[in-house]
């Protein structure tokens, strides 16, 4: 036989050798015991090489890994998150801490002359907002406008749903400034309702008034939008309204009325008083125990999966 082809039994000398052992009984006892010994050679695994039976082992092992390293990379960054949302509660609460005492304190002041025009533009809400004010100005006979409120966050007479009454008035110097003159509780928006309580403010003569600087809010994404026919708005902003009502230029900041009220008290006027919700610590201890949980969870896992 040539080189290329050793090892290998040409199918003609197999086919003999069938033949003799057919005819042989100790020649086919002998090629029956061939058959056995290179199948029991084939089962047997050449040295150095790892067998069929130590492989899904490893390679358990090995998938194993990165799957554990994945699921820890994932709670370390989901707790650092939650822990994150915690520490921002507290900032929140000492934030809220320094704004009602500095509210308090506004409130509580005895109130001061109202700025002079000139010094309009460096007022700002941060400073001067809540700031108790007196001054004299006579109500314009202009359109009035209402605000809805579903409830007011510092007057505890007003915590229901109702209106305030918007009207401009105009100062001894010819400006014009904004006096929210008292809530009406008009929960219908009635129009009607409205002018029979700023009516009888309008007379015409000066009056001392004394309220509370407040400055414009902007409306947000869900505000529905103004009625103008019943000149209803849902946003305390003045500026916006002046506008719209024809009331010309008017001061930055508009006066929350705290007195004098009308004898039957329509509008209502009132003091403002401090009550802001403080649940900042609450929400910190949430976070903080989600935090906790999950690398409690995280823990109990991997000893499971080393236990298995």
């Amino acid at each position: 036989m040539r080189a290329d082809r050793r090892g290998q039994v040409p199918a003609a000398v197999l086919a003999a050798c069938r033949a003799v052992a057919a005819a042989d009984p100790r020649h086919h006892a002998l090629a029956t015991a061939r058959d056995e010994v290179a199948a029991d050679r084939a089962a047997i695994p050449p040295q150095g090489s790892a067998g069929p039976a130590g492989r899904p082992r490893e390679m358990n092992e090995t998938a194993r890994k990165p799957r554990v390293a994945g699921f820890a990379l994932f709670t370390l960054l989901l707790t650092a998150a939650f822990v994150a949302l915690g520490v921002w509660q507290l900032q929140r609460r000492t934030a809220k801490h320094e704004l009602i005492a500095a509210l308090t304190e506004r409130l509580a002041a005895a109130p001061i002359a109202l700025p002079p025009p000139a010094q309009w533009a460096a007022l700002n809400p941060a400073r001067d907002e809540f700031r108790r004010v007196s001054f004299t100005a006579t109500f314009a006979a202009s359109p009035d406008a209402m605000v809805y409120s579903s409830g007011s966050a510092v007057r505890k007479d007003a915590s229901g749903p109702g209106t305030w009454a918007f009207l401009p008035a105009r100062l001894p110097s010819g400006e014009m400034v904004v006096i929210d003159a008292g809530f009406v509780e008009n929960t219908m928006q009635d129009r009607s309702v409205e002018d029979r309580a700023v009516k009888k403010l309008v007379t015409g003569q000066p009056v001392a008034l004394t309220g509370y600087l407040r400055f414009p809010e902007p409306p947000g994404w869900l505000t529905p939008a103004e009625s103008r026919d019943k000149r209803l708005w849902f946003v305390r902003d003045h500026v916006a309204i002046a506008s719209a009502l024809g009331w010309g230029t008017v001061a930055p900041f508009y006066i929350d009325l705290e007195q004098p009220a009308p004898a039957n008290g329509i509008p209502r006027p009132g003091p403002l008083d401090v009550h802001l919700k403080d649940d900042h610590l609450q929400y910190a201890v949430t976070w903080f125990a989600l935090a906790g949980a999950v690398l409690i969870a995280f823990g109990v896992w991997v000893r499971g999966r080393r236990s298995s």
